[in-house]
């Protein structure tokens, strides 16, 4: 596997990554043991960069990612992320919630590190952004935790370009998570240049549009019944049929190439900037093993330029609209 750097004088990680969280949430029913074999097989083929958060499961997907890496942490660029709150509410339903406030990112941490079995953080997201707390409070008691040797680096996820400013100005940021594939590409306009500039590298999830963009599915019917993207707007009603065709350009360019429509979607990304790292999630090892052999995958400017001409962006929002008010932040 080939190497990157997160930002120009960042630490180096796996070109391309390992998103855990469907291995415990958000995408149907989950197959504990083929979740650690991909994890381990991840590992072998070179692959270190892991990705996971607290609010995944909750808690399960940090505990799994931890077993995982017991013996070879040493191996492991380990990130994971605070925020997002999932919690009972009066009525015994789940209720989510955002928090930003010093005293939570102290205890966020503390949880997290029990949790995943290690004795410090690689890079530490913050999920989303507090609007009720100031970023430099939330970014300042983060910036306790490197000092303190619980954290290495520090992140944020859907921020938006002004935050990303005052947040680095407080201690610098490593990387910005934030989606980003061939049909979701809103950061461009300003996220991206802002990255630039301040040297901080950009951490793709979703390179493949959730699985639709590499031919996983093509119709919210055959995911199972817990899956969010079941009721996501983008696999719904007029917005599914216009998207269809998308993916089926994407499939149709990658044919050209010889490559699945997966590993053209994540070769675009790849050669869409030198700190540009892709973090595609699966829970099985033969999908891992295809989307980690994209990192190999040439592709010339013209043609990179070509495929972004080829495949329009995406018709319909990323989230609900609850989800979306919580993005760019």
């Amino acid at each position: 596997m080939i190497t990157r750097t997160l930002g120009p004088d960042g630490p180096e990680v796996s070109a391309i990554g390992l998103g855990c969280m469907g291995m415990s949430a958000f995408y149907g029913t989950s197959d504990e043991g083929e979740s650690l074999r991909t994890i381990e097989r991840a590992l072998d083929l070179g692959c270190n960069f892991l990705d996971t958060s607290d609010m995944y499961g909750p808690h399960t997907n940090e505990r799994l990612v931890g077993r995982a890496i017991k013996d070879r942490r040493d191996q492991v660029f380990l990130a994971t992320k605070f925020g997002i709150k999932i919690e009972p509410g009066p009525d015994g339903t789940l209720v989510r919630s955002i928090d930003g406030r010093p005293e939570y990112v102290h205890a966020a941490c503390d949880a997290s590190l029990q949790r995943l079995g290690v004795e410090h953080i690689d890079l530490y997201y913050q999920h989303r952004v507090d609007p009720d707390t100031p970023i430099e409070e939330t970014v300042g008691a983060m910036a306790e935790l490197v000092a303190a040797g619980k954290v290495r680096h520090l992140g944020l996820s859907e921020a938006s370009a002004q935050t990303i400013r005052r947040a680095h100005a407080v201690h610098p940021i490593t990387a910005v998570q934030t989606e980003y594939s061939l049909w979701t590409r809103d950061v461009e306009q300003e996220i991206m240049p802002t990255l630039d500039e301040l040297g901080i590298a950009l951490v793709a999830y979703s390179p493949l549009g959730r699985g639709f963009l590499s031919g996983r599915f093509s119709s919210p019917e055959e995911l199972d019944e817990g899956d969010f993207r079941r009721y996501g707007p983008r696999f719904t009603g007029e917005n599914l049929l216009a998207n269809r065709k998308l993916a089926e350009r994407v499939r149709e360019l990658a044919v050209e190439k010889g490559l699945t429509p997966g590993q053209l979607a994540l070769a675009w990304v790849l050669h869409r900037g030198e700190h540009v790292v892709p973090i595609p999630g699966t829970k099985r090892v033969s999908y891992l093993e295809e989307n980690l052999a994209a990192a190999d995958v040439a592709l010339s400017d013209d043609e990179v330029a070509r495929i972004a001409e080829a495949v329009p962006t995406a018709t319909g929002a990323r989230y609900d609209e609850n989800g979306m008010r919580s993005v760019n932040i």
